[in-house]
């Protein structure tokens, strides 16, 4: 009896810590703290550094003006239209990427990573030689009357060629990790492809979704080279607002600040409304 009562406490000191859910919780060495606060300084401090510099008796007056007030709307309008085209055309994408067999396909998915590892100036440069007046489509569309290049449109397209990628990776990971044993019971079960989609890979896949949509349009909302590149910097027209904050460091250096410090708050304010309940993405 003795032996028992004493073994029990050891076995309790000596168990294995679970989570609250019962699973085996699994520790982290020490010293990964060491990089993940270095990290997290090398990201913060930048942002902390910038709040400094700001003039906020004049913050207001400067992130009000008409030229910015005109470059943060149209950044919002461009940003969340290139938000829309990145999932018209990477959900679809991520699906053949991720349920494909196909080899052929296997082989050319590096090319949808590669605005990922492009500078943005070259992405400009070959969106211009593709809708460009004298680029592989431009001619075409210029005799139909259609202008690309220096538009709105132009501006869209950018964004979305630099931000496509961040949705069809996120998509794809989580159909990967939600496999596809639910979508064979349903089609068993006599409902049709579209109706497996609908009803059960994007709920199934909606974190994954919504956060290769926010990323996208954070990333969009940020763009500025291939912009610069390929629709110009026209007031109204293409100047958005990573252009109008490099235009004005230029000019008013205080005013680039202020502007800066904007455009993190939009994103941070977009990142922190699409989180979805209960913390993780």
């Amino acid at each position: 009896m003795t032996t028992s009562t004493t073994a029990g406490p050891r076995a309790e000191r000596g168990a294995t810590p679970r989570t609250t859910s019962g699973e085996v919780a699994v520790g982290l060495p020490r010293w990964a703290y060491v990089p993940a606060a270095l990290g997290g300084l090398l990201i913060l401090l930048p942002l902390v550094a910038m709040t400094t510099r700001v003039d906020w008796r004049d913050w207001w007056s400067l992130v009000t003006s008409e030229s910015a007030r005109a470059a943060l709307v149209l950044s919002l309008q461009t940003a969340g239209a290139s938000t829309v085209a990145c999932l018209v055309l990477g959900v679809p994408m991520a699906l053949v990427l991720a349920r494909s067999g196909s080899r052929l396909l296997r082989r050319l998915r590096p090319l949808v990573l590669v605005p990922l590892v492009l500078p943005p100036v070259v992405g400009g440069i070959a969106l211009l030689a593709t809708f460009g007046r004298r680029g592989l489509l431009g001619e075409t569309l210029e005799f139909a009357g259609v202008q690309v290049a220096f538009s709105t449109a132009a501006v869209v397209i950018a964004q979305t060629f630099v931000a496509l990628p961040f949705l069809v990776v996120s998509l794809e990971g989580a159909l990967r990790t939600a496999g596809s044993r639910y979508d064979v019971v349903a089609a068993s079960l006599g409902a049709r492809p579209t109706t497996v989609l609908r009803r059960v890979t994007l709920p199934l896949v909606w974190p994954g979704l919504v956060s290769g949509a926010v990323l996208s349009f954070a990333r969009a909302l940020g763009e500025f080279g291939a912009t610069i590149t390929f629709a110009g910097s026209l007031q109204g027209t293409t100047r958005t607002l990573p252009l109008e904050i490099y235009l004005a460091r230029e000019t008013d250096p205080d005013a680039a600040v202020a502007l800066s410090l904007l455009l993190v708050v939009v994103a941070v304010a977009v990142i922190a409304l699409a989180r979805p309940r209960g913390g993780a993405w």
